[in-house]
């Protein structure tokens, strides 16, 4: 099945239309609290978002940005926005007051759509903008608008904008674990791309699938599970605003019974727990997905072993919109990334951009036709990323003769101890085989003389001492699993490891108290 993408070209249409003309209207979209949501009610609420944001002045091009929790007001006002050739940006709720004014001032939006919590974090610079954008409130208000009261006053339908293919159609600002936050352009043609090859031809997605994610709207990883893979595939997802806790999801898992999960590798330490003192219901699942960062193989073997279903892990990223390497169902290889998905192409390099053999260490290049245009205003960051037709990861692989890629570091985390790399990410899976051990990061840091050696931050599972026996024990249990020289020098524990807001561990922050 070829994918082929008109010049004119709305992906509204594909997300919506297409499902009220092929006699899918009445099939269910969103499992919500309040219910189910159809795709002919969703349709409804993108048109009346859509004509809101154009009584509003809203022109095409124009930036909308959304400050939402997940529900349905935040897929309302993405779709309503894209349907008007608008381009919609979601920003992260967990940012801070500072992330969010370089955000507005980057983005320069004509419109905002917010939650009510989130006000008090806007208003130590509202007044500093240039051009304040027309703000739309869910909850109480103020002097705004309200968004829930404006959509009921709209017209349910709205034609797609007249966009080319080419035409931006949404932004993400990457959570990225450095530096500051990158405004991914995506365009109208890039999403079918990267969703339908990987749940068609992998995942197998049906109509009858179901799918719960962790990872929130405002990520990638989060968009593709809960919006473009349920709209594209013709099948439904669950959404929920609040905190994505162990025993929330659990609960939810409960109640609506997914078939498809998608989350992280902390977060599945976190369930494991979790599970422990609970008879959760999770038959209902027949996949789990993991992504944002490698998946330890100790966590995959606890998680089939306790629940019978495996883990497909997988990468992708912002900019490429979805995955590129992954494992199969039923063909899963623990610890490693999997191989090269349907329309992806890969290469392995090293620093001079020659193609490495087989078990030796490359950069990570990937060419696909969902890859972004550019970071906005970023004319440099752009350069080196995007390199023809080649996007880089910035991430290191190592191959295996079968076509295996396996996760080393990112490119800026490999550790030279003794002369040799040591990757961050073995030791941590070796940590993580531990019993007393939750959650392990490694970073480098300098010995007496000054020379790069792993550290080790430990999250110590409940009931076991964290002291100096404890210390011996781990860097003598990494020692029996891997090359000497690759022990965590100093071990200390910590009640929990910095995270971005979407389970990413930031070890640069490990790294700054180094």
């Amino acid at each position: 099945m070829t994918i082929e993408i008109p010049e004119r070209f709305n992906l509204t249409t594909r997300l919506l239309d297409v499902h009220l003309d092929s006699g899918r209207a009445d099939r269910p979209a969103y499992h919500t609290e309040a219910g189910v949501t159809t795709y002919r009610e969703l349709a409804a609420l993108a048109g009346r978002a859509a004509n809101l944001f154009r009584d509003l002045g809203v022109e095409m091009e124009q930036r909308v940005i959304l400050l939402l929790p997940d529900g349905l007001d935040f897929v309302a006002a993405f779709l309503g926005a894209a349907r008007i050739g608008a381009v919609p940006v979601p920003v992260n709720t967990l940012a801070t007051t500072q992330d969010y004014a370089y955000v507005l001032r980057d983005a320069r939006p004509k419109a905002l759509v917010v939650h009510a919590d989130l006000l008090p974090r806007l208003r130590p610079f509202w007044k500093e903008l240039a051009r304040p954008p027309i703000t739309l409130v869910v909850g109480d208000p103020g002097e705004f608008l309200g968004f829930p009261a404006e959509l009921a006053r709209r017209g349910e339908t709205r034609p797609a904008a007249d966009t080319h293919r080419d035409d931006a159609f949404y932004w993400l600002y990457s959570s990225g674990t450095t530096g500051r936050p990158k405004g991914v352009v995506h365009l109208h043609h890039d999403m079918p791309y990267c969703i339908i090859p990987f749940c068609r031809d992998v995942l197998k997605v049906t109509p009858e699938d179901v799918g719960l994610s962790v990872p929130r709207l405002f990520f990638s990883y989060g968009i593709a599970n809960a919006l473009f893979t349920p709209l594209l595939m013709g099948s439904s997802a669950v959404l929920f605003p609040e905190r994505p806790e162990p025993a929330r999801v659990l609960e939810l898992i409960a109640r609506h019974r997914p078939t498809m999960f998608y989350t992280v590798p902390t977060s599945f330490a976190a369930l494991l727990k979790e599970l422990e003192g609970s008879r959760a219901d999770l038959s209902s699942l027949r996949l789990c997905m993991s992504a944002g960062e490698p998946l330890p193989a100790p966590i995959f073997e606890r998680w089939r072993e306790r629940t019978g279903v495996e883990i497909i892990d997988f990468i992708g990223s912002t900019e490429v919109g979805y995955a590129y390497l992954s494992n199969r169902p039923g063909r899963v290889r623990p610890g490693s990334t999997g191989t090269a998905l349907p329309g992806f192409e890969v290469r392995l390099v090293n620093e001079r951009g020659e193609d490495v053999p087989p078990g030796e260490v490359g950069d990570l290049l990937v060419k696909a036709e969902s890859t972004a245009a550019t970071y906005w205003n970023q004319h440099e960051r752009t350069k080196a990323a995007f390199q023809g037709e080649w996007f880089r990861t910035g991430d290191k692989f190592v191959r295996d003769a079968e076509g295996f890629y396996t996760y080393v570091s990112r490119s800026d985390d490999l550790l030279r101890v003794s002369s040799q790399w040591v990757a961050p990410v073995e030791v941590e899976a070796a940590l993580l085989a531990h019993p007393a051990v939750l959650e392990a990061a490694v970073v480098g840091a300098p010995d007496e003389h000054g020379l790069e050696k792993p550290k080790a931050f430990v999250v110590v599972r409940e009931g076991r001492p964290a002291d100096n026996g404890l210390v011996k024990e781990l860097q003598d249990f990494v020692k029996q699993r891997l090359a000497p020289y690759k022990y965590p020098r100093w071990v200390e524990f910590v009640p929990e490891l910095p995270k971005t807001a979407t389970g990413k561990i930031q070890r640069y922050k490990l790294r700054a108290g180094t």
